[in-house]
């Protein structure tokens, strides 16, 4: 309820958009049949795809002849609340789109493609019209089974709770937000979160498969240079999560081969302009 809350919306240059035909038609008056959703991740916003001056979106608008559309959301929030209001964002957008549309494509960076797992999911629960227009979902860095980071975050904040000198300091640890706890383990519905301890170490997920009939690709990144027999991850995501890897072969997201993609030496960042990633983007989506 605070006046000050971010509302999920999808914006154009910064500026958000009206769903509804006519407003829509003059906001993107060169709209094609093919749109691309960009969802960002965590703390950041719809301009900080630029990147070194390279920017995925407008790179495939010009050369793919997609029309690039950015959301901008709560990272805050829990995922599957923003995913249940991206996936109202998008069915209002295909309904109100110019032209007729052929195919809508989802690109997540870390969080959004999370955000954008989930949007299919409800999607999909709700009926909607945009769920059997999408034909592809590209994740950048996104952490399918959690981030390292936040399970650190939690270890501390236990560790220092265990004594009464520290334990003031450790309660600020339980104020960070319920999509970085989400980011624990990978969180996409509200079972995943609803009626536990938010701060509990407990996988509590149902295994949560890749949509059937998407073309899904991944893209990791490691610090570490190539050829490394156990590559770290890029400071945020492990390896593994970002490829959607897991020992337990029941959430093992299975992207195939040619649809994967680990870049070395780079940061959780690099994804956004790394040369490699802009040559697999072109041939994945062309």
């Amino acid at each position: 309820g605070n006046p000050l809350a971010l509302p999920m919306r999808l914006r154009r240059d910064g500026h958000p958009l009206t769903l509804e035909p006519a407003p829509l038609a003059a906001a993107l008056p060169a709209a094609g049949p093919r749109p691309l959703v960009l969802v960002h991740g965590l703390c950041m916003n719809d301009h900080q795809w630029l990147r070194n001056g390279h920017d995925h979106g407008a790179m495939l608008e010009a050369e793919l002849g997609y029309t690039a559309v950015r959301a901008h959301y709560n990272t805050g929030r829990h995922i599957s609340q923003n995913g249940r209001e991206l996936a109202q964002q998008l069915e209002a957008l295909v309904v109100a789109w110019p032209v007729a549309v052929d195919e809508l494509v989802l690109l997540g960076h870390s969080m959004g493609g999370l955000v954008a797992r989930s949007a299919v999911h409800y999607g999909r629960a709700a009926g909607h019209r945009w769920c059997g227009l999408l034909g592809g979902l590209v994740f950048l860095g996104t952490p399918h089974h959690g981030a390292a980071a936040e399970r650190i975050g939690t270890y501390v904040q236990r560790a220092i709770s265990l004594s009464p000198y520290s334990a003031p300091i450790a309660s600020i640890g339980a104020l960070r937000s319920a999509g970085i706890t989400d980011l624990r383990h990978g969180n996409l519905v509200d079972a995943d979160w609803d009626g536990h301890d938010r701060f509990d170490r407990a996988d509590r997920r149902a295994a949560h498969a890749l949509p059937e009939g998407v073309r899904c690709f991944a893209v990791a990144a490691t610090k570490s240079p190539a050829g490394a027999p156990r590559p770290a991850g890029d400071g945020l995501v492990p390896v593994a999560s970002a490829l959607g890897q897991h020992r337990q072969s029941e959430r093992t997201l299975g992207f195939p081969p040619e649809r994967q993609l680990l870049i070395h030496e780079a940061n959780h960042w690099d994804v956004l302009d790394r040369i490699e990633v802009r040559e697999h983007l072109r041939r994945w989506l062309a």
